[in-house]
Parts: C-alpha cells; structure tokens; sequence
C-alpha cells in the first residue's frame, strides 16, 4: 500500500494544531498532543531538553539519515506591565509588528493552568473621543490587553492571577472555504507540521521502506531563532526544514504551489539539494516554485549557524500574509506533502 493524500485528515489536524496555543516558550500543551499522535501510530519517538520532539522511521540504510523538521512554535505575546487602569501592556514574542494583532482576541495564560480571555487594542480606540486613533503609533506603549473581567486596577487584575511574565496567545480563527482556502493565524508553520505528521502516520500504516533512516524533528524554538539547531544525529546527511513560503511583491511562490527556497536572510542553501528537490518536482510534476525570502530564517539555517555539517535546504506551502492572518489553499497543501514524499523515497544527493 503507497502513501496517498487524504485532504480531510490533513485539514483535520491541521485545525487540531493551531486550535492549541503555543507561542514559543509555552508549548508543552502541543507538544503533549503530538506526542498522543505519534504513541497512537506506534512512532519511535524522543523529547529533547528543550521540549522539542524527534520521531524516527528506520530504512533501508541506517548509516546515512535524513532530518525533517517543521515547528509549531508560534508568535505570541507575555504580560510586560500590569497597568494601573487594570489593561495589560505586551511584549511582544517572535519576529512581528502590533499592527499584526490590533483588534485580536487573546488567552493570558496563568500560572495555575487556567486562562482569562481578552482582546488587544489600541489605548486611543475610541475615534468619539481620541482624534490621534487612527495615526498613532501602534507599538507596546499604545497598544493594551483589554481583559473580559470587572477589574479596574493592577491589585484587582493581580486578585485574579495575572502576573507580569505570563504568556499571552492570539485566536487563530481558524476557517476552511468551500473554495479551498485555509484562513488562520499560525499556518506558519503548523500547516508544514501537520503534513510532515501526516507523512510519518501514513508511512507507518503503510509500511512502505524508506531509504534512508529519516528523523522529523518538531521543533518549538523556531520563531525565536534556534529550534532545530542541536540534538541532530551525527548520521545526518540532509536536512529538511518544512516552512512556509513568503508571498509579496517581487516573489515567485503563491497559495497552489509548494515553495523551494534558495536563499534567504542566512544566505543560499545548498545548491546540490536544492536542485535534487527541483528535479523531484519536474519528475513527478508537483507545481512549484522556486524563491528567495529577504527577511527570513529556518531550523535549516539555525543548524547550519550551530555548526551542523549537513546539506540543508528549504520548502514548504505558500503563505499569505506571513505573520498576521494568514492564508493558504490546499492546491498548496497537497503540492508540498506530494514533494516531502517523493523526497524522502529518493537517494541522497552525492554531491
């Protein structure tokens, strides 16, 4: 039995993944979700010191491995300041700016487990009575967390258990068209995560030979620059971030088609893989696209920076609206899982 794409599944999860809240730094609640998955599929698995997740399917060579990794860390927020009015000023966590979140409902997550609702503003919303509401800056001074709780000082919102250093998560909305779009918050990079879970639980089900030993790593550091940059086995020959393609002017990579990278803010990836995953797409004919993301960093890159002695490269499915709300279609959902399983039934590059 092959592997073959199951659109429903995938959407499945994929709902599943970015209804959990994890911004980096507060990802055991996902990571505990995945781990359910993996024991269910009979997936050999281990957790890392920083709570990342490395599964592994054995093949047919076990001297030379493959790393795919994809994270499901996500942008995010902590509580800077308990404000006298009783509103909660940000600090914003991952690459991103506030004009992203104004307006967005929010989660503060206590200490105790438990979570308060709320929704992110700007402090001058009220355009009846602030003439600056729609030229101020948006930045941490001026935007505020305004909690769904009758509390009007720093001591009544602290009586509820709110506290400077608690993590805040946004609302994902998550929503899928009968035209195929997938709209959410944090598609970046759980839509790449739940593909490469899919291709694990279908290979495991199948049980169809890699040839290679081949490794997915979850990562849950990535928005904060070192997810996948360490506990790489010494084996590994390639390695494969499964990340979002960057969409804007002057860009190649749209929403139906999967996106290789080759090069970013890091520099180029390397030419050999790159061409292989190009050569993948031509043959099996998978609609791609080939790019250069500006301001832009991956695990692949990560790794490479800690020293790795790999052959990295770079693809994943077309993003809309990279870190806001974003968007993506499921022509490009299929396009990437078709490549990560034509890649990981290939050979390994030579040279």
């Amino acid at each position: 039995m092959a592997v073959e794409w199951n659109k429903q599944e995938t959407l499945d999860l994929l709902k599943e993944l970015v209804e959990i809240p994890s911004p980096s730094g507060y990802t055991m609640d996902i990571m505990k979700a995945i781990k359910k998955h993996l024991s269910d599929w009979n997936a050999e698995y281990r957790m890392t010191q920083k709570g990342a997740v490395i599964a592994t399917i054995q093949g047919k060579d076990q001297s030379r491995h493959r790393l795919l990794t994809a994270h499901v860390d996500t942008l995010g927020a902590m509580v800077k300041e308990i404000k006298p009015t009783g509103r909660l000023k940000l600090s914003l966590v991952g690459g991103f700016k506030f004009n992203a979140i104004e307006g967005e409902n929010c989660l503060i997550h206590k200490a105790d487990g438990t979570t308060l609702s709320g929704t992110i503003l700007m402090h001058q919303t009220t355009v009846h009575v602030y003439k600056d509401a729609g030229t101020a800056d948006r930045d941490e001074n001026n935007m505020e967390v305004r909690l769904d709780e009758k509390a009007f000082s720093a001591d009544e919102v602290r009586a509820l258990g709110i506290e400077v250093g608690d993590f805040v998560s946004f609302d994902p909305r998550f929503a899928a068209t009968d035209s195929g779009y997938i709209k959410s918050r944090h598609l970046d990079d759980k839509a790449s995560t739940a593909l490469l879970l899919q291709l694990l639980k279908q290979l495991k089900a199948s049980g169809e030979e890699l040839p290679h030993t081949t490794h997915f790593y979850i990562s849950n550091n990535e928005e904060i620059g070192y997810g996948g940059n360490s506990n790489i086995p010494e084996q590994t020959a390639e390695y494969i971030a499964v990340d979002m393609g960057a969409i804007g002017d002057g860009q190649t990579s749209d929403e139906y088609t999967v996106s290789i990278c080759a090069k970013d803010s890091s520099g180029p990836y390397h030419y050999g893989l790159t061409r292989h995953l190009i050569a993948l797409a031509n043959q099996h004919q998978i609609d791609y696209k080939v790019d250069i993301y500006p301001y832009y960093g991956s695990d692949a890159s990560a790794a490479i920076g800690a020293g790795a002695d790999v052959k990295h490269a770079l693809f994943g499915p077309g993003i809309e609206a990279s870190h806001s709300y974003e968007r993506t279609h499921i022509d490009s959902l299929k396009a990437a899982g078709a490549l990560l399983h034509a890649y990981v039934m290939s050979p390994l590059v030579t040279e």
